[in-house]
This record gives C-alpha cells, sequence and structure tokens, in this order.
C-alpha cells in the first residue's frame, strides 16, 4: 500500500489535538445548515491555499498528500461539508489509514452530524492496526467516548464496553469516567 507524503508526525500531533476535545463538544446542538454551508462556500473559494490545492488534485486526483492538505485547509476554514469530502476520498485511496477516518468523524462531528461521526469513528477504531496502537492511544480514547457518549441511550450495555475500552487507553480522562460512572450506577 502506497502511504501519503503527508508529514505523519505532524499529522497525528494534530490529530492528537483534534482528539482531545472535551465531553462538551461530544454533547449535540442544532445549527443552520444552510446558512453555515454558504458561508463556508464563499470563504473558501477565496482561500487561495485551497484554490492552490484543488488545481494541484485536479491534475492528479490520486495525489494523497495534497488531498490531506485540501481536507486540512478545508478543517482550518470551518468548511466541514468540504473537508469530509476530502477525508472519504483519501479514505477510498488509502482505505487502511486510519488517520482519514478520525479525520472525518471530526469533520462530522464539528459539522453536528453526529450519525455520520459515530460511523467514521467506528471506522477509524477498526483501522487501527495493532502495531499502530500505542501512538493512537488519545485517539483511540476518544473516539470509543464519543461511541460511548452516542450509544449511552440507545444501547447501554454497548455504551459500557466502549467506554470501559476508552478508559484503558486513557484512564485520566475525566469526562470517560464521568460517563462510565454514570453508565454503571
Amino acid at each position: 500500500m502506497k502511504m501519503p507524503k503527508v508529514n505523519i508526525k505532524n499529522l497525528f500531533a494534530g490529530l492528537i489535538l483534534v482528539g482531545s476535545a472535551s465531553f462538551v463538544s461530544a454533547q449535540t446542538t442544532q445549527v443552520d445548515s444552510a446558512n453555515s454551508t454558504a458561508t463556508q462556500t464563499a470563504a473558501t473559494q477565496q482561500n487561495p491555499t485551497i484554490e492552490g490545492l484543488k488545481k494541484q488534485i485536479e491534475a492528479n486526483p490520486k495525489d494523497t498528500e495534497a488531498l490531506a492538505q485540501l481536507a486540512n485547509a478545508y478543517q482550518e476554514a470551518s468548511d466541514w461539508t468540504n473537508a469530509v469530502e476530502t477525508w472519504k476520498k483519501i479514505s477510498v485511496l488509502l482505505p487502511d489509514w486510519a488517520p482519514s477516518y478520525y479525520s472525518q468523524a471530526y469533520a462530522y462531528q464539528s459539522a453536528k452530524d453526529d450519525a455520520n461521526a459515530k460511523i467514521a469513528y467506528e471506522k477509524y477504531v477498526a483501522a487501527v492496526k495493532p502495531e499502530e496502537v500505542e501512538q493512537n492511544k488519545k485517539n483511540l480514547a476518544y473516539a470509543y467516548f464519543y461511541i460511548a457518549f452516542s450509544e449511552q441511550q440507545t444501547d447501554p450495555n454497548k455504551a459500557k464496553e466502549h467506554i470501559a475500552k476508552s478508559l484503558q487507553y486513557d484512564p485520566n480522562n475525566q469526562d470517560a469516567i464521568k460517563l462510565s460512572k454514570a453508565l454503571n450506577s
């Protein structure tokens, strides 16, 4: 499998920061997505970095490094729709590359699309290879936390399993500890 030329250390550092979101951000709120999408699209159309990367990808649609840079640029611009679509393209090109699923989940979560965020976090958990677990502990802990949080009402037993996994990877996460206590009380 050909890996992208993305600086993996920097990407993982960024993903760990993304994964350190708190319990509060796992809660859901409704937003006016039509207004939000129109504003994001206008902002990204004026972004020279995004426009340059789009041209680069037009010339080589399988350039995973440029696609990852574009997805990150969309995230920086809070253009969650285009970020998700770009991360999906990377997942098609590199189906075993776990960070693309984690980033998809983050973009979905930021767009308040909780159902798809949960699915993407589940794909991330499944894609992390055993030899990658150590470097992904924080992200795994957050992914399992988010899944548990999402399932607490519909499937409390599954939520308990997921929160236990979350705490296995990060036993000091206070939000996960609180959710575990709530689920097991």
